[in-house]
């Protein structure tokens, strides 16, 4: 099991924002982006300043895919059907904890 410190962007606004301007994150420390109902999403990376990783997440908690994203890019990184959330590590925290597509994360916020 992994515990994760997550901050939670649920309005608009805290979406728009993200992890944007940030330097620095902890190893275990991220942000989970949770959206209203199942929608079809992409995340991007202006202004976003340190590497990161996201998984796409179904509304059962499961884990759609998995996207490596570069800084201050505006490719988009989309999940691959209509999830709930998206959670946003360090750059290969996933991979580092072999956490796959298919596999749960449980605690999201309702």
């Amino acid at each position: 099991m992994n515990l994760i410190r997550a901050e939670v962007a649920a309005r608009d606004a805290d979406r728009q924002q993200g992890l944007m301007y940030r330097e620095k994150m902890g190893a275990n420390e991220g942000m989970v982006f949770v959206f209203d109902g199942p929608a079809q999403v992409c995340m991007w990376m202006k202004n976003t300043l340190i590497p990161l990783s996201v998984a796409f997440i179904d509304e059962r908690g499961t884990i759609v895919n998995i996207e490596d994203m570069q800084p201050q890019t505006t490719d988009s990184h989309c999940a691959r059907k209509p999830i709930r959330y998206a959670l946003e590590m360090n750059q290969g925290w996933f991979r580092q904890k072999n956490i796959k597509p298919g596999m749960a994360i449980g605690g999201l916020p309702q």
